[in-house]
């Protein structure tokens, strides 16, 4: 069921509408707001809308950075799996002969 739930990023409010948990977009929103703050301490000037594309980029590089790491742990379970079968089937051609 789609609800409107009402955000403050930035000291500006946003009516935001979708199926998701009030507290889970409420905690999306304080992410957002967070990192908008966090720039405009470190900018003399910034719009709203200059804050925002450089929040989605920070927080899309976030994002990237989480999926890189998750594909290297995928491959390194591999890995692991892989030599953990080979050493299995080693140990029992041995216990076998």
């Amino acid at each position: 069921m789609i609800k409107t739930i009402d955000v403050e990023i930035c000291g500006q409010r946003y009516a935001v509408q979708g199926e998701a948990g009030e507290d889970y977009v409420k905690r999306l929103a304080g992410y957002v707001d967070e990192q908008m703050r966090e720039l405009s301490k470190s900018m003399k000037t910034a719009t709203m809308s200059k804050l925002a594309v450089l929040a989605a980029i920070n927080i899309t590089h976030q994002l990237f950075q989480a999926e890189r790491m998750r594909e290297e742990g995928d491959a390194d379970i591999n890995r692991r799996a892989t030599n953990l079968m080979k050493s299995i089937e080693e140990h029992l051609q041995i216990v076998g002969h």
